[in-house]
Order: C-alpha cells, then structure tokens, then sequence
C-alpha cells in the first residue's frame, strides 16, 4: 500500500504539468484557427457570417470564388490578363446585364473553365458569356491543367465544409490578417468587387519609346513540308463547358487583340498553328447554338499601332474600352474594322 502510493503521487502533478502544457500551447492553434473560421478571409465557408468581405488576396483563383458565386452578377468574362481590363460597369451598358471579369493572370483552360462552371453553377439566370482566347487555347499536347501557383480545389466544389479541413495554415491566417485590416477599413483590396483592377502602371507614365522597344518580331519558325497536325484538347473542354450553359445564355468567343508583331508571320510553323486552332474553336462555337465567335488577333487599327500597347500582348485601358465596344458589334453581328467574324451570331 504504501509502496504503491509513493509511486503513484508523483504521476499525478506530472500529468496535471502536461495537460497545462499542451493546453497552453493549443489555445493560440485554437484562437487563430477560430479566427480563420470567423473572417473567412475568402468567404467560402459555409458557416460564414455575412461580413463586408473585400478581395484581398493576390492570386485570383482564391479571390474570384467568392464573387463568382455572388448572386449580384449574372454576366461573366473569362481569359487570362489579356482579358482582365475589360470593364465590367461598361460591359454592363454595351450587352446588359450585371458583369464580373474573373479572368485569371496566367490561368490554364482548364483553370477558366473551372471559374465558368464554378460561376454558372447553380446561378438562376446567366445572361452572358465571354471568353476571352489567347495562347493558352492554342496550346497542343497533352492538357495543361495547374501552374506554380496554387489552385484551392476545395473552393471549386460541391462540398465547401471540406474549406475547414484546410484553413489552418501560414497563408490562410495571413490573408485572414489582411481581410480583418480591409473591413475594418485599414486595408486595401487587390481588386474591385466585380473582379476589375487596372493591373497595368499609371497610363500617364507610358512611354512609347520603350513600349516600342518590347514590340519585336521574333524570327518565325519555317513550316515543315506536308500538312502537321495539332491537337487542342482544351477545346473539348470548352465545349462541354458552353453545352452545361442555359440554353438562353449568349456566349461570345473571342480572340484577343495581340500586337501585329506577335502575330504569326505568313507561312510559318505559327501560322499553321493558329490556323488549326481557328478551325478547332470555329467547330466549338457551331456546336454552340447561338454562340458567336469574334477574331481580333488580326491586323487591324487596333493591333497595328504601337502606342495602344505597353507589351505585346497588354493593350491600353482606353483600348480594353474600344475592345469592349467592338464586343457589343461582334454580338450583334455588324462588322468592324477591327474584328473579323469567324461565327457570326444567328439570325432569326
């Protein structure tokens, strides 16, 4: 008896020290976590209370998930960032509707059209579509999917009680940080609340000068002998991405207007190139009832003058509204002199 209690009385404040312990060391997990939880810095979680929530993290495929399912919009413009400038408010005026540009920097097709489905799921009315298509559609071999930066899959599911598995982390509880700071009026938004923001310097420090100097033809490739055959497996996932769409759904396709000096010389192994691609895209938007394919990545007005260009594929803000424009004649099928109608809209 007495050898067993000698034994056990020390055990006792030893276990009592450790359960301390490991409770002094879980209360910041558990506070951040609950923090997390609560600001929701990308107001996905499905306990989220109904918070004032801004667009704060950089990489858009974290920050766009939420707006794409804000029931305020239903009108969308997908691409990458040679799609980003077109203006919502004036899409707004030009087709009607209530636009988001969640266009991705960088996005693969397979990261556009996760935005698409993500935006259409679920959604009572989706008025219209725009697809803004640039090299990534163009692209041949086996599907790109990811790039180096990160994609939150869980966002772009059916089940976002999954979101609370994976919140406890550095970055969510930085960009959590960041969130709280924005609502409390101390932070900044990376972008506006229907996905827009002028990601390009201050139009007024342009300098043509240097802009012409990035506009450079490289030497082009010559074509091979015989007809080489490309493969665009994207395009399959186009359109059984515009085939899931409303049927009443306007979608319009178009190819942006990159700088004639990135336009593929005559003859070349580009030209071949994109020429397959215009024909694969052109099946996709016939396979689309009503669907209107607009090609500006022509010589034209707009792509032949150097000062409406910072690179060779980032257009001036007072061109994305030129562009913007041009989009409302391409779907109303009246030509312009900066487009070219691959598929015109339907006539009735």
């Amino acid at each position: 008896m007495n050898s067993s209690t000698s034994s056990s009385e020390p055990a006792a404040p030893w276990a009592r020290f450790l359960a301390r312990l490991l409770a002094f060391a879980a209360a910041p997990l558990v506070f951040t976590y609950a923090f997390i939880a609560l600001v929701d810095p990308w107001g996905m979680l499905p306990l989220s209370p109904p918070l004032p929530r801004e667009t704060v993290t950089t990489n858009q495929r974290f920050a766009y998930p939420m707006l794409a399912r804000d029931p305020r919009f239903d009108s969308v413009v997908i691409g990458t960032s040679t799609s980003r400038l077109l203006r919502p408010d004036l899409l707004g005026e030009v087709f009607g509707g209530r636009f988001a540009n969640l266009s991705i920097n960088a996005g693969t097709a397979w990261e556009q059209m996760r935005m698409l489905e993500l935006f259409a799921r679920d959604r009572a009315e989706v008025r219209h579509v725009l697809v803004g298509l640039d090299v990534v559609w163009c692209e041949s071999g086996p599907l790109r999917r990811l790039t180096p930066r990160p994609f939150p899959e869980w966002m772009y599911g059916r089940n976002l009680w999954r979101g609370y598995a994976e919140i406890l982390n550095p970055f969510a509880a930085e960009e959590a940080g960041k969130q709280a700071l924005a609502m409390l009026g101390f932070g900044r938004s990376r972008y506006g609340r229907d996905g827009y923001a002028d990601f390009l310097p201050n139009d007024a420090s342009y300098d043509a000068a240097r802009a012409a100097a990035n506009l450079v033809r490289s030497p082009p490739t010559p074509a091979p002998e015989g007809t080489p055959a490309f493969d665009f497996p994207q395009h399959a996932l186009l359109a059984e991405r515009l085939a899931s769409l409303p049927r009443d759904t306007a979608v319009l396709l178009f190819l942006v207007p990159y700088h004639q000096s990135h336009l593929p010389a005559p003859g070349s192994m580009d030209a071949l190139h994109w020429a397959a691609c215009r024909r694969s895209l052109e099946a996709v938007a016939r396979g689309r009832p009503g669907a209107v394919l607009a090609d500006f990545m022509i010589p034209s007005p707009i792509t032949r003058e150097a000062t409406h260009y910072w690179d060779h594929q980032h257009y001036r803000v007072g061109i994305a509204d030129r562009l913007a424009r041009r989009l409302g004649e391409a779907a109303a099928g009246r030509a312009s002199e900066d487009a070219v109608l691959i598929v015109p809209p339907e006539r009735h």
